[in-house]
């Protein structure tokens, strides 16, 4: 009710502390108005006293209340709607191109590798609201599960359904990269990023990630690469239960090609990182993000309107009814 209303000049309301002092002196000093009879005796006066007299300090609490709705009108109270309007100075445009080869199904983050990057990645989208967001799955193959696009439902929902076991296997960490780079090279944006995560050693494909590095730099694309997996062993799913088709799992060491992974980064501008657990992964996107603002600029439109007249009105009766009561009803002669 009061999100909007605020006060100008605040400070007259420490004014208002006045107000409990003014009615104790009063109080205390209310006998000195009552004007006085002295006689012999009261049995004249055995009549139950007026209800005037009793009313009598109504006109008290009304100057004060006068008072109480002027402090307040000083304050100046003002209700304050506020429109805003934002533009984008400088869009970016991310592709997310993801490892999706059985490796990803390794426990060393929990509860598996590619369950924890959609997560993550989640997250990450929906502190984009502003930028252009593109999908790229890759194993011994890739392609494109979403252009870029500002639609971050559908990008959400993209990320939700990615799982292993729809392409072939392998990790063609070239492949990826390339497809990546080629949803942005029609790009018209001013910035434009590749996040490319894999846990693994390019094995397949035959797109060099050399080649698809040096195509990221003739076009200004800017690669952020991210290892994945645990330092030393993990466990990898290596066959499936001929009897129940669940996967086996056992420990393997962990494979990363961090030189290959630094090399794109380094050329392209960008920043090599390492996720060894969930915490970690969630930083590193956390990093990113900090590290690609887009600038946005926002216009505020104030409307006042202001309140204190109402109160000055109202002040303005109370008093002429006090003078009005004082000089008829609780008028004295004495």
């Amino acid at each position: 009710m009061f999100q909007n209303f605020e006060f100008l000049n605040p400070q007259f309301l420490w004014l208002l502390l006045g107000i409990p002092i003014l009615a104790v002196w009063y109080f205390f000093t209310q006998n000195n108005d009552t004007a006085r009879l002295t006689i012999p005796s009261t049995k004249g006066f055995e009549a139950a006293p007026s209800i005037l007299s009793k009313l009598k300090p109504l006109l008290y609490i009304l100057r004060l209340l006068a008072l109480t709705l002027l402090i307040i009108a000083l304050a100046r109270p003002r209700n304050v709607s506020v429109s805003k309007r934002t533009k984008t100075n400088k869009g970016i445009d991310i592709v997310m191109a993801i490892d999706v080869s059985a490796s990803m199904l390794a426990r060393d983050l929990k509860p598996n590798r590619l369950e924890a990057l959609k997560k993550v990645a989640t997250e990450f989208v929906n502190e984009r609201p502003n930028d252009r967001i593109g999908i790229v799955v890759y194993a011994g193959e890739s392609f494109t599960r979403t252009p870029i696009t500002s639609d971050k439902r559908i990008i959400r929902k993209t990320i939700s359904e990615i799982k292993w076991g729809e392409l072939d296997g392998g990790t063609a960490i070239g492949m990826g990269l390339g497809s990546a780079v080629n949803r942005l090279k029609e790009s018209k944006a001013k910035s434009k990023v590749i996040i490319l995560l894999t846990d693994g050693v390019n094995n397949t494909g035959f797109v060099d990630p050399k080649t698809a590095t040096e195509l990221a730099i003739g076009l200004g694309i800017k690669v952020y690469t991210i290892g994945l997996g645990t330092n030393g062993t993990a466990s990898f799913p290596y066959a499936k239960d001929p009897k129940t088709g669940k996967l086996l799992f056992r420990n393997s060491p962990v494979e990363i090609d961090e030189n290959l992974l630094k090399y794109i980064a380094k050329e392209t501008g960008g920043k090599y990182f390492r996720a060894t657990d969930n915490t970690k992964l969630k930083a590193i996107y956390n990093e990113i993000n900090k590290l690609e603002k887009t600038e946005i600029e926002e216009f505020k439109y104030y409307n006042y309107q202001e309140q204190y007249r109402f109160l000055v009105l109202l002040a303005g009766l109370l008093i002429v009814i006090e003078i009005v009561l004082k000089n008829t009803i609780f008028r004295s002669f004495i």
